[in-house]
């Protein structure tokens, strides 16, 4: 009986699962619509290089709307898509002429070993003949490959991989006679091409004792040209001298491997020599200590002036005082008569002439 109720819900169920399939499903599998990736890079890829990974989709008819692309995580792997537009193109297969749309795929491996990029989701909308226009999702076919480390990059703590790659400092004034106070700019300037702005190095900017070092945030810079990708970071550092002195900013070294011949080369910024003259600023004098037993009686007066709060308040020597206070009333009334004076303050009061 079991068996019987199983083999129904298992008939009832088969037509749900055929409603779950994309309906792009019916196209890709008569012919008229094709999914293809690959990666376009020859030769061997080192950690940091740039690799162009090409998704192409074709169809016997044409796309009715936009295309999106879901981009999958790959731990050691950036994938990126900075092209938000498809190269479109034609082509003619079995006398049928096919549109094809050509998405570029930015892959920047971070570490030596295999890769393996897992189907990426499309969103596509396409005219499907006699089914009319289809939109659904459908799937890249997986990629994979290998990066490797050559002998050269063993040693290297961190390296920029570009065909062109340039490392340029200025500063905004003449650095051999500073005095206390003054203050400069360094700036740094990375420049690569197919590598992101967040991929290039930052320059350290510690300071020394008597040149303290302001740092301001890198302005990151990515653009893109016919296809080729530039990138850029600045960095600005304010120095400001406190003391007299000699100073030495160090030359800087940066690894570059460079993928036209792919070998190893070395940038470098010169070392920047400062001279500081003149007196250094008076330090702020701080004021003198307060003695120990100053502050011994700050901290016993309000304990002496509580005490006495409190034994006046239960004792209350007034009231003991109390038949005083008419007495001393009556003392304080005759003292104020002997202030008013002898005479009238006019001579004739009745009279209405002025005084």
């Amino acid at each position: 009986m079991k068996r019987h109720l199983l083999s129904w819900l298992l008939v009832l169920l088969a037509p749900l699962g055929g409603l779950a399939a994309s309906p792009l499903d019916t196209l890709l599998e008569n012919g008229s619509l094709s999914i293809d990736s690959r990666l376009q890079h020859d030769g061997a890829l080192v950690p940091g290089q740039y690799a162009r990974m090409v998704i192409e989709i074709g169809t016997s008819t044409w796309f009715t709307g936009g295309t999106r692309i879901r981009l999958p995580e790959v731990p050691g792997l950036v994938i990126l898509q900075t092209e938000q537009f498809a190269a479109n193109a034609s082509e003619t297969r079995d006398g049928t002429t096919w549109v094809l749309q050509r998405w570029t795929i930015d892959l920047y491996p971070q570490r030596p070993g295999e890769f393996r990029v897992p189907a990426m989701e499309l969103s596509l909308q396409v005219n499907g003949g006699d089914l009319g226009n289809i939109s659904g999702s459908a799937t890249s076919p997986p990629l994979a490959f290998s990066v490797s480390l050559p002998a050269a990059l063993e040693q290297a703590e961190f390296w920029v991989a570009s065909p062109d790659y340039t490392v340029t400092q200025t500063v905004d004034r003449e650095l051999d006679r500073l005095e206390p106070g003054d203050a400069f700019e360094r700036r740094i300037t990375f420049r690569a091409e197919d590598v992101p702005a967040m991929m290039l190095p930052a320059l350290n900017a510690d300071g020394q004792d008597g040149l303290a070092a302001y740092p301001a945030p890198p302005v990151l810079d990515n653009s893109s040209n016919r296809g080729q990708r530039v990138a850029s970071r600045e960095q600005s550092i304010s120095y400001v001298a406190e003391q007299p002195g000699r100073y030495v900013l160090p030359a800087e070294e940066f690894f570059w491997w460079d993928t036209r011949d792919e070998t190893l080369k070395v940038l470098s910024i010169p070392a920047l020599e400062v001279t500081v003259t003149g007196q250094a600023a008076a330090p702020v004098e701080s004021s003198s200590p307060l003695p120990w037993r100053t502050l011994a009686l700050a901290a016993l007066a309000p304990l002496v002036v509580m005490a006495v709060l409190r034994l006046l308040l239960r004792h209350r020597p007034w009231q003991r005082l109390a038949f005083l206070r008419k007495p001393l009333h009556k003392l304080w009334r005759v003292l104020l008569s002997l202030r008013q004076p002898a005479l009238p303050r006019r001579l004739n009061p009745d009279s209405s002439a002025g005084d």
